[in-house]
């Protein structure tokens, strides 16, 4: 690995465990046991490492949020698909969860992380009314202020995700954090579907079920 990504890898670790506003561009030298003067020579301290790890997280989380626009995921009759997508999209944000501990002062402080982070937003908000309109497809007549609205609350729910669960339940196992959002995240589209609604909950408890017992 080049001294580049080893800087910046080791950044994103500390940020995740620590948080970004306790980690300095000091421990992160030490982490890696080199000179500041060697960290600095890559990256002229901590603000444009945010700003690589920024751009990291964007091209990916988007690559992950344009899927359902491309090619909408099956119908309802295909839970596993909307459920694996959803939990992709969560391991993306998790693997990059400091900028969501942190979002409001990461904002303020960094235009550019302003800026990017309104993209995504537009993009996530974009891949959930894609999603939505697919699977309410068949649940009868509903308005597109119904879609819109449904898109907004489920790119809020995801956006705050962790900060609710780690309010609700403390540190705990990250995949049952991230199923338990995916699970959320379903069951606020079901009322919409009609008379699929009850099986399409039904099948969404037995996937988390069936996760949650493997996990333990």
């Amino acid at each position: 690995m080049k001294t580049p990504d080893r800087i910046l890898h080791t950044a994103l670790t500390l940020f995740n465990e620590q948080g970004e506003v306790h980690t300095t561009a000091l421990e992160i030298a030490d982490e890696l046991d080199m000179s500041p003067g060697n960290l600095y020579y890559h990256f002229k301290g901590k603000d444009p490492i945010i700003a690589a790890l920024f751009d990291q997280f964007e091209q990916r989380i988007s690559e992950t949020l344009a899927a359902p626009i491309a090619a909408p995921l099956a119908n309802q009759e295909s839970v596993e698909n909307n459920w694996y997508y959803l939990f992709v999209l969560f391991e993306d944000m998790h693997d990059y969860r400091f900028i969501y501990d942190n979002l409001t002062d990461l904002i303020n402080r960094y235009p550019k992380v302003e800026r990017g982070f309104k993209r995504i937003l537009a993009l996530k908000r974009a891949a959930f009314y894609a999603l939505c309109d697919e699977l309410i497809a068949q649940g009868g007549d509903t308005r597109e202020q119904q879609l819109n609205a449904i898109a907004d609350n489920l790119s809020q729910t995801a956006t705050f995700w962790f900060s609710f669960d780690h309010l609700l339940h403390g540190r705990r196992d990250p995949e049952i954090t991230m199923h338990r959002g995916v699970l959320q995240l379903l069951t606020m589209i079901a009322p919409y579907l009609g008379d699929a609604q009850q099986q399409f909950y039904r099948d969404c408890e037995t996937i988390f079920e069936t996760l949650q017992t493997a996990r333990q």
